[in-house]
């Protein structure tokens, strides 16, 4: 299973970005399944961003995304999008997205596979 991560870049507070995470390699995905977006700021863990079940797309959001950060999912496309709206400096991180077997998890290590990350800048 590889996943590609895009959509990252530099904008400035207020402004969107829209990331795209596209599964590819194991055909389509379990309906059991879910799929997360984590960011990693220098300096700091790895900490959950949002995640959605495959099957459901019953979406989870940490608190400090929640009302500005929507994921979504596309099944015919094994694609996982996120559109994050309202930035502000403190989402200046990598963003990865990651598949799990388990439905829904916060915890990056019930993640099995892993996207290379694509950098997220805001500017103040």
């Amino acid at each position: 299973v590889q996943l590609q991560a895009s959509g990252g870049g530099l904008v400035q507070a207020g402004g969107s970005l829209r990331l795209s995470c596209t599964a590819s390699g194991s055909g389509r995905i379990f309906s059991s399944a879910g799929m997360g977006w984590f960011r990693q700021a220098p300096g700091k863990e790895r900490e959950f961003v949002a995640a959605i079940r495959w099957g459901t797309g019953r979406e989870y959001y940490s608190d400090s995304v929640k009302g500005r950060f929507a994921i979504s999912r596309d099944g015919g496309r094994n694609t996982v999008v996120l559109q994050m709206n309202s930035l502000k400096a403190e989402d200046t991180a990598v963003y990865y997205c990651a598949r799990t077997s388990k439905g829904y998890t916060t915890l990056p290590t019930e993640y099995e596979y892993w996207g290379q990350g694509t950098l997220v800048t805001v500017s103040s």
